[in-house]
């Protein structure tokens, strides 16, 4: 059965994100992620997650600057200690809040950075976040980011992930599988599911071009959703896209192919 859960963040929007989990109820669905949920206490994500029966499988790692432009932390010599404190905020977080997953943004070259020293510090920073997220039965995962949406990524497509996986060499570490950015690295979003999903902890999806609701551009849903229901992945599929237009109105799809599936 498959676990499906909507993203609060670029889901909703119309309204703040406290008042996003009862539309996430009122649209049936039972789990939610957020990519940053340190606006709100925890405390009143609690309260929330309570009052509407949902659970939160995913948050980020807090990234720094980098949704602001910058470089972010978890790949940037000299922020290790930065990282760090944005680790343990996550840690505080999933704990109380029963977080199966935390994701770890790689983050950004610096303009002024030579490659090899970031992803040295990319992985060693996963080392970490493997070693203090999988010692409290919390599954790390680290995602790939397409060049063109945020150029400078350091993990932009599959090769690289699969490289950052053996450089990290922890068994409890994941791939963050976001069919949008596969898509839009050129990737074969089915075939590279299909290869590489003993690998992959958390999928993530979103038509492209457009990254809105599925069915509005190229990616093959159909094909792609009746292949993961039969596979031997248990993790989580997440809706995050940019609805086309009203948030409401983005749920096509839901019916569609998830009309049957009472895990949700």
């Amino acid at each position: 059965m498959t676990k499906l859960a909507v993203n609060l963040s670029l889901i909703f929007t119309e309204v703040p994100l406290i008042e996003r989990f009862a539309l996430a109820h009122l649209h049936g669905f039972h789990n939610v992620e957020i990519q940053f949920p340190y606006e709100l206490s925890i405390e009143e994500i609690q309260a929330q997650l309570e009052q509407y029966d949902l659970s939160l499988c995913l948050i980020n790692v807090p990234a720094g600057d980098l949704m602001q432009g910058g470089n972010g932390l978890a790949g940037v010599p000299g922020q290790e200690l930065a990282f760090h404190q944005a680790l343990e905020l996550a840690i505080e977080y999933a704990e109380a809040l029963n977080v199966p997953n935390v994701n770890i943004l790689a983050g950004k070259q610096p303009q002024d950075a030579d490659l090899l020293p970031c992803l040295n510090t990319l992985a060693n920073n996963l080392k970490l976040a493997c070693h203090l997220l999988s010692n409290r039965d919390i599954q790390p995962v680290f995602e790939m980011i397409n060049g063109t949406d945020m150029p400078r990524f350091l993990v932009q497509n599959i090769a690289q992930g699969q490289e950052m996986l053996e450089a990290v060499q922890h068994p409890a570490l994941k791939m963050q599988f976001d069919c949008y950015h596969m898509a839009m690295m050129g990737e074969d979003v089915l075939a590279a599911l299909q290869e590489n999903i003993d690998w992959i902890g958390h999928i993530q999806f979103a038509d492209c071009p457009g990254r809105h609701e599925p069915d509005t551009a190229q990616i093959d849903y159909s094909a792609i959703f009746s292949w993961l229901k039969q596979s031997a992945y248990t993790g989580f599929i997440a809706a995050e896209y940019k609805p086309q237009s009203h948030s409401n109105q983005s749920f096509a799809w839901k019916e569609k192919y998830f009309s049957n599936n009472h895990s949700y």
